[in-house]
């Protein structure tokens, strides 16, 4: 094969790193191979596929109703790939157990999130332009994620010291293999005269969690959320949580735990108010 066609079918590859077409099949005697990921970053990947995960993807509790027999239909194919029957007694509702469990697992996509993914695609902006670019959405008209899920819950109130709620507890889907990664979220904020009510922290890290998920995006967007709500001096997200991809297959270590971290404003600018904050949520 010439060298110029050999680089157009390296370069034929969709967003997920499979083949955008199905490649040939390999001769009967050749043992099947898993295909290949593109590795990250790769220089034929688009910037549209790298920030595909900014798009906001909302669905309504209509969408659940209108859909929910195709996935069940889906759940039954499954059962039958794995060589069960379906028409057995313990497996006749579960395909729509299975569905109805999905649909609440990622509950977090019918909320409604407007505005969001122009403001995390400034994810490398500094913390002052972070918080300008909340400004200038709300002011073009836009309903932005937190009129609609804080419910009037942010207070004008003078105070300037650290606010930390720490082990929330928080379950999520890894988007690679659909099994569960669970653990606790600690967040900290320095407000900048106005305070979020407490529990409305928890509800942040719900809406996000319960999305198929990587635990480094479900970071950024809790502490970016928390940003353009409160517009504080600065935030703090560390997650901690154990991945079922990691216990129960693959490698199988089953104490194995990720700590991701997202800091912005003062706590990513002055050591002393991070070591602060990582030294509260240990205590």
């Amino acid at each position: 094969m010439e060298k110029g066609k050999l680089g157009a079918l390296l370069e034929a590859v969709s967003c997920n790193g499979y083949p955008a077409e199905e490649k040939q099949q390999p001769p009967p005697s050749a043992a099947p191979s898993r295909p290949l990921e593109k590795p990250r970053g790769a220089p034929g990947a688009s910037a549209q596929c790298l920030d595909s995960w900014k798009e906001e993807r909302t669905r309504s509790e209509e969408d659940n109703e209108m859909n929910l027999p195709s996935l069940a239909a889906a759940y039954t194919t499954i059962l039958r790939s794995l060589g069960e029957d379906p028409a057995r007694q313990g497996l006749l509702r579960t395909p729509w157990r299975a569905a109805t469990a999905m649909q609440f697992f990622t509950k977090g996509y019918q909320e409604t999130i407007s505005g969001l993914s122009f403001h995390i695609t400034e994810h490398n902006q500094t913390f002052p332009q972070v918080c300008q670019s909340a400004s200038i959405l709300t002011d073009t008209g836009h309903t932005t994620l937190y009129e609609d899920i804080l419910n009037d819950a942010i207070f004008d109130e003078d105070h300037d010291e650290m606010v930390i709620v720490k082990d929330i507890d928080m379950f999520s889907l890894c988007e690679h293999h659909l099994v569960p990664f669970v653990g606790k979220v600690h967040i900290g904020y320095l407000p900048n005269k106005q305070v979020l009510g407490l529990s409305k922290l928890a509800r942040i890290v719900e809406i996000y969690s319960r999305r198929l998920q990587v635990q480094e995006r479900l970071t950024k967007q809790i502490a970016v959320a928390i940003t353009e709500a409160l517009q504080p001096t600065g935030v703090g997200v560390v997650i901690e949580a154990t991945h079922m991809c990691m216990v129960m297959r693959g490698v199988q270590k089953m104490n194995s735990k990720t700590v991701t971290s997202t800091m912005l404003g003062v706590f990513r600018e002055d050591p002393k108010t991070r070591e602060e904050f990582l030294t509260l949520i240990r205590s």
